[in-house]
């Protein structure tokens, strides 16, 4: 898991540093990042655990409810900080250190969310 943290970690930073500038490029490039940590949590998960087919898609599909959970209450709590940081624009605008450090516990928090609907899983089995 932590081997999976580092490289979400390193793709979203790579990411938002060298990636694409339009607003649609780069929220499919984050979705795309997003896809393939959340598959990788599950298939880790999954192959570790020895899991059969049924276990796999399980995995699967808790992984990705996580993740996307993760990201919707992200967005709603950077909704709700963002107008107390009084920046001049927007902080995807800003060349501020705070705007990479927030894609960092993005990428955390995101591995965190497909791995916790996981565990609950695994206490339910």
């Amino acid at each position: 898991m932590k081997t999976i943290t580092l490289l979400a970690v390193a793709a979203m930073l790579l990411l938002e540093v060298f990636g694409p500038t339009s607003s649609v490029g780069g929220s499919m490039s984050f979705m795309l990042v997003f896809l393939v940590v959340t598959l990788a949590v599950a298939i880790e998960e999954a192959w570790s655990n020895g899991r059969g087919a049924f276990g796999w898609i399980v995995n699967v599909f808790a992984s990705i409810f996580g993740g996307l959970t993760t990201i919707a209450l992200v967005g709603m709590g950077m909704e709700a900080i963002l107008p107390y940081l009084h920046f001049e624009g927007s902080l995807a605008s800003s060349q501020q250190p705070l705007k990479y450090v927030v894609v960092a516990v993005i990428a955390i928090l995101m591995v965190a969310g497909s791995w916790i609907p996981l565990q609950i899983v695994n206490r339910l089995r």
